[in-house]
């Protein structure tokens, strides 16, 4: 395809296009004025070139201001707190299930009963993988078999989705079905179908501000999932709460009861929940916990006890003392959002003054929540999009890291991570990203 810059050498220009047969297409009346502007767009865009800009929208970071809010944890528990509340003494092995200080505090914010509900290592990705993995090898309870010695394994991956997720299936060898991720989540429909088969082991799903759109599902889609019927009788729902309290505005949606609502649909092994205070107090420093039907964590219990004597109880009080009960959470939360808010505000405004008038050429979300923006833009584009980006100082996710093995079948998805970079960084990125959705769809529609 022709294009606009020529990045290999950093010269300016247009690439003369001869033949439609090269990617263009002739430009209409509704292009005409984009490609009027392109010579405005090819001088702001050399200008950021030439900037020596290096910003960074790739992760969901916290920002050193929000890690900053956590920085007390690093002096905690201090003298006099060897032995906790709940009698245990946090030097020494034992307490398999997790400090029962910090496992009340979540477990009551989850609506979770806290015998239920454990307090494990530092982040609820390797709890995700290593459960995955136990299936894999051992099969769950109600399995006929270890999954891995099935034909097949097959999950079901919400689209864009977290590409974290979809690793962990390709690394294990698991074959990924996407489904379309809507606005009250996931296409029940669609799931439905791919539920009759009996490779079909269990999906994943982010509910609340979902990873990258923001969307939430709803109770009636959730009821649904744990009501539904499947073919394989060990199915299970990987549910990723991971920004379950993660909200942009001062309320947001309570979290749902996953595990009462499974309980009285009748099938109360088939959710796992997964959340951690990763993006709460430190990333990487926090406490993963898992909740789960009786039967389902004795079967954690038995294999992550071979795994581990005990998990970090000092960091679990640490998290207690310095967090101290539900509320002290929230607290905790609206600091977060006085710094996050006016960042998502930011790409609002850029994305909606730059792009609003041009919904031929790209859409994006406006969540309530969570840490991510899902912009799509014009298919066949968005690889060409982080492209340009990349050679302005502006790094992007990969295009198609939000769908299975890498690949977005219409070449049309961004996830953009705001969270990091300070304001004045993200609205200059954002300014790039504008103009790069805008030269990327000139050089498909536009005759140059």
């Amino acid at each position: 395809m022709g294009a606009i810059y020529n990045d290999d050498d950093g010269a300016s220009g247009v690439s003369q296009r001869e033949t439609l047969g090269q990617g263009g297409v002739a430009a209409g009346d509704e292009y005409s004025s984009l490609c009027a502007q392109v010579p405005e767009l090819r001088a702001r865009y050399e200008a950021a070139r030439k900037a020596g800009l290096s910003l960074d929208l790739t992760r969901g970071k916290p920002s050193p201001a929000q890690l900053a809010l956590s920085e007390p944890l690093l002096s905690l528990p201090g003298a006099g707190h060897a032995v906790s509340k709940s009698g245990v003494d946090i030097r020494n092995y034992g307490g398999p299930d997790g400090l029962l200080e910090v496992r009340e505090i979540f477990a009551e914010i989850f609506g979770i009963p806290v015998e239920q509900f454990l307090a494990l290592t530092n982040g609820s990705l390797r709890l995700m993988h290593d459960t995955l993995l136990f299936a894999y090898v051992f099969g769950v309870p109600g399995s006929p078999r270890p999954w891995g010695a099935e034909p097949a394994v097959r999950f079901i991956c919400p689209v864009p989705g977290y590409d974290r997720h979809f690793g962990i299936c390709e690394n294990l060898g698991v074959e990924m079905l996407p489904v379309d991720m809507l606005p009250g989540g996931p296409d029940i429909a669609r799931i439905r179908e791919l539920v009759a088969d009996p490779a079909v082991k269990g999906m994943w799903l982010v509910p609340t501000h979902s990873n990258p759109t923001g969307y939430t599902t709803t109770r009636e889609t959730a009821e649904a999932l744990v009501s539904m019927e499947t073919a394989a009788p060990d199915f299970r729902i990987f549910w990723d709460d991971a920004y379950g309290l993660h909200h942009l505005e001062a309320t947001g949606p309570a979290p749902l009861p996953i595990l009462a609502m499974a309980e009285a649909a009748g099938n109360p092994d088939r959710p796992l929940f997964f959340t951690s205070t990763s993006k709460i107090t430190f990333a990487g420093s926090g406490v993963g916990f898992i909740g789960a039907s009786p039967a389902n964590l004795a079967w954690v219990r038995q294999h992550m006890g071979v795994q581990s004597i005990s998990p970090d109880k000092t960091n679990h009080l640490r998290h207690a003392l310095f967090l101290q009960s539900p509320a002290g959470v929230a607290t905790q939360m609206a600091k977060h959002r006085e710094i996050l808010a006016p960042k998502f505000a930011a790409v609002q405004r850029i994305l909606t003054g730059r792009l609003g008038a041009w919904p031929q050429l790209a859409s994006w979300t406006d969540p309530t929540g969570g840490y991510f923006v899902s912009l799509n833009v014009l298919p066949g584009t968005a690889a060409r999009v982080v492209e340009l980006a990349a050679a302005a100082g502006v790094a992007l996710t990969p295009a198609g890291a939000t769908y299975p093995y890498g690949v977005d079948p219409s070449d049309s998805n961004i996830r953009l991570a705001p969270s990091m970079p300070p304001l004045f960084e993200v609205e200059a990125a954002m300014e790039v990203v504008a103009d790069c959705v805008l030269l990327a769809a000139a050089e498909k529609v536009c005759l140059q």
